[in-house]
């Protein structure tokens, strides 16, 4: 049976940090960082018979905006229609009702993100970033 929870409690924290440590969008990331990334943010874990095969979260102020990141699903359980579970119960979340403006970036699941109402930027060139590295 599949679930979705916001308990952190329930959060593997080893396995996220696995599974974000070599991916390309967070490498490398300790478990500390991580640790410190889910104390900040809203999360979702997602559960197969209580084994969690997934998560994201979101750093939002409740109110105005809402950033989504670090969604995943493990990939033996990709292409079952996890990831759309995770992302709905993510924007049906009655702590996240107000939030006014989602963002996330994506370089390969803009299909996804679209079933759910995202589209690109209405307006790119005001927006800046400053990346340290």
């Amino acid at each position: 049976m599949i679930k979705v929870s916001t308990d952190k409690n329930k959060l593997d924290i080893s396995f996220i940090q696995s599974f974000l440590k070599d991916i390309y969008w967070t490498a490398p990331r300790t478990i500390e960082e991580v640790q410190t990334a889910i104390d900040a943010s809203f999360c979702f874990g997602i559960y197969l018979d209580e084994k969690q095969i997934g998560f994201a979260r979101v750093i939002t102020d409740y109110v105005v905006f809402g950033y989504v990141m670090d969604v995943f699903i493990i990939e033996e359980h990709r292409g079952k229609g996890y990831s759309s579970v995770l992302i709905k119960t993510m924007m049906n979340e009655p702590a996240l009702k107000e939030i006014k403006l989602w963002r996330l970036g994506t370089t390969d699941a803009h299909f996804l993100y679209k079933k759910f109402g995202f589209t690109a930027l209405n307006h790119p060139e005001k927006m800046m970033e400053k990346v340290i590295k």
